[in-house]
């Protein structure tokens, strides 16, 4: 059995990262959508020299290239929040992320791929039937995202090496609360929000509509709102105070950015003014975009962790965890800190208001853990 180093591919609703164990970044990262030929070009070949499974088999792209292909190929997003879709598509996007991303014999190296919370354990054995009937892998392992996630924190500086802790895994397509207990997912506390980076884009790109009907041009507006929302955001204090520090004095905080037209290639200039912080406020005031979901992200991680075993409870609460994309945003960590902490203290101050003062809580320390590998932490922890 050779000693190739193990391939680690963490598939995301958004993005796919894939790489080597050992390396401190993915070698690749690229967004999961598969292009497959639209069906008036199929035409021609299947009447052709290529049978139905020959040529057309290979005739497909992924990732950047399937997007950069569109107008003859149609796109395919095999995953759906975090659960795969459709199983043709991902083995065909699985097929070429090995052999001409990676580059590699997928007889020589084992594998680790990793799963959302609660995912059915068909998913898990069509996976492994896949990979080992397909690609014929030695051995696989497949990890839940949030003990991924937990062991990536140990690069931050302040953390124990505890596989304890509550994960908060925001990605492209959903946000999910994972409490953790010795490294065991608690799957009756697990919460998901259905407000992650997609949402977040629409809504800088909704803010852009209202603020310049005209000048950005349609089929670059999705884009243009996910730059401002990457370069520019942040999140503030306090919502009330920041429009007001704005308004005040506009020159020094809106921010001018140039864009290109994929079109024309004419560059144009838009402003980012509210939407810098508005753009992170969609997790704590998610009435911002949903009309059906008002939970803010704090309420839902201290109901998670109340939910959980009671001797749990304060080693979840000191170390709560941010991984995935959308969790990236300025002092995000800062904010959900103060917010979760005002909770726990309120909590604490009511039930001893009612019980007159006669027993005194311990304090319960609440710690939100940001650290350099957060964006990539579930591949980094695999």
């Amino acid at each position: 059995m050779s000693q190739l180093a193990p391939v680690v591919i963490d598939n995301g609703t958004g993005y796919t990262k894939m790489g080597f164990a050992g390396n401190t970044d993915p070698q690749y990262t690229i967004p999961t959508v598969i292009g497959l030929p639209n069906k008036s070009a199929k035409l021609t070949s299947r009447y052709g020299i290529a049978s139905k499974r020959g040529i057309d088999d290979l005739d497909f792209y992924i990732g950047d290239e399937a997007i950069a292909n569109n107008k003859m190929y149609s796109l395919s997003y095999p995953i759906r929040h975090g659960q795969i879709d459709n199983w043709d598509h991902m083995e065909r996007f699985w097929e070429q992320s090995i052999f001409k991303y990676l580059r590699c014999e997928p007889e020589d190296h084992y594998f680790l791929l990793t799963e959302p919370p609660l995912n059915a354990p068909e998913n898990r054995e069509q996976m492994a039937e896949i990979f080992f009937e397909t690609f014929n892998i030695p051995g696989m392992y497949i990890a839940v995202q949030a003990v991924l996630a937990l062991a990536a924190s140990w690069t931050a500086k302040k953390a124990n090496q505890t596989l304890t802790g509550t994960v908060i895994d925001s990605g492209d397509g959903v946000t999910h609360i994972v409490p953790v207990a010795e490294g065991y997912v608690l799957g009756s506390s697990i919460k998901n929000i259905p407000i992650a980076g997609k949402d977040v884009t629409a809504f800088v790109q909704q803010l852009q509509r209202e603020h310049f009907e005209t000048s950005i041009p349609p089929q670059d507006s999705y884009e243009i709102a996910r730059r401002v929302k990457e370069s520019y955001s942040y999140t503030c204090q306090d919502m009330l105070s920041e429009f007001s520090k704005y308004d005040a004095d506009p020159s020094s905080n809106i921010i001018n950015h140039t864009a290109v037209d994929s079109l024309t290639q004419n560059t144009y200039n838009i402003d980012v003014g509210y939407e810098r912080f508005l753009a992170p406020e969609v997790f704590f005031n998610p009435e911002l975009v949903s009309s059906d979901f008002l939970v803010p992200l704090p309420h839902m991680v201290d109901s998670a962790i109340q939910s959980s075993p009671i001797d749990t409870r304060r080693g979840l609460y000191t170390n709560i965890v941010l991984s995935g994309g959308s969790t990236m945003f300025k002092d995000f960590g800062k904010r959900l800190q103060r917010d979760i902490k005002r909770l726990v203290d309120g909590r604490i101050a009511n039930n001893e208001s009612l019980n007159n003062g006669a027993m005194k809580a311990k304090p319960i320390d609440v710690n939100v853990i940001s650290h350099k590998k957060q964006r990539h932490a579930v591949w980094f922890g695999g």
